[in-house]
């Protein structure tokens, strides 16, 4: 994101759409998409998914978390994924992320073929997210050696600490999007390695603010927010761990 790395970072990258519908859902609509994608995407799964319904609310954003039945189509070797459920589309790249010049579009072209399917009338949410997982051979560390976003403790407390979770909500263009930051320590793969979730989502929460032939340019400035955002997040010592690639 931003500068190129060597050793990124990105464990999960999504786009995802919600649509408002112009009509009840069609259930035939996974079937035809399939058909479209099925030479890139050709593992179908059925999967018992959580979407996160997100508005605004009182100067910031309310999330409500709903169970949903979704189809899942995966290239053959698993790093990508397209996923679909009433009215919302989601286009996942897991790791290695190849670069955004490459993801940008994958997404556009995946929601073409969508919206030649099932007809949206308009977005009602928008968001991008890039999942980061930074990991440490050494615990514990000082995160300020690594961040410029971290958990403050008062100094009349113990500065040693366990498991956290650091977010904040940060409004873009006149709150019609929002940037969703966390930080947040989380279980590891291996043995004595501290990792840690660097998480940046940027949402479109107001309905409808973004046409449907705006979503290109949007998409780009989301972009350009999360990378700037990141950039921001970490130290010259965190991205020595990533080795730029120049």
């Amino acid at each position: 994101m931003g500068k190129r790395y060597k050793n990124s970072p990105i464990m999960e990258v999504l786009c995802e759409f919600q649509f408002i519908p112009t009509q009840p859902w069609d259930i035939t609509i996974p079937g035809l998409l399939y058909e479209k994608i099925k030479k890139q995407f050709p593992i179908k799964k059925q999967q018992t998914g959580f979407d996160i319904g997100i508005q605004p609310k009182g100067g910031g954003i309310e999330q409500k978390v709903e169970m949903s039945q979704r189809m899942q189509f995966f290239r053959s070797d698993k790093s990508a994924l397209i996923q679909i459920s009433p009215d919302l589309l989601t286009i996942n790249h897991l790791k290695p992320y190849p670069a955004w010049e490459i993801f940008k579009p994958l997404i556009l072209q995946n929601l073409k073929i969508y919206q030649e399917i099932a007809n949206p009338k308009a977005f009602k949410r928008i968001r991008l997210r890039y999942i980061n997982k930074i990991e440490f051979d050494k615990s514990p560390i000082e995160l300020t050696d690594y961040f410029n976003y971290y958990p403050f403790i008062p100094t009349n407390l113990p500065q040693t600490h366990g498991a956290f979770n650091v977010r904040i909500e940060i409004p873009y263009e006149g709150e019609r999007d929002y940037l969703l930051l966390t930080l947040a320590s989380t279980i590891s793969e291996k043995p004595e390695v501290l990792s840690l979730l660097l998480d940046l989502d940027y949402i479109m929460v107001i309905p409808e603010c973004i046409a449907l032939d705006q979503v290109a340019d949007w998409i780009e400035k989301a972009h350009t927010t999360v990378e700037n955002a990141f950039e921001a997040c970490i130290t010259d010592k965190c991205r020595s761990l990533f080795e730029e690639d120049k």
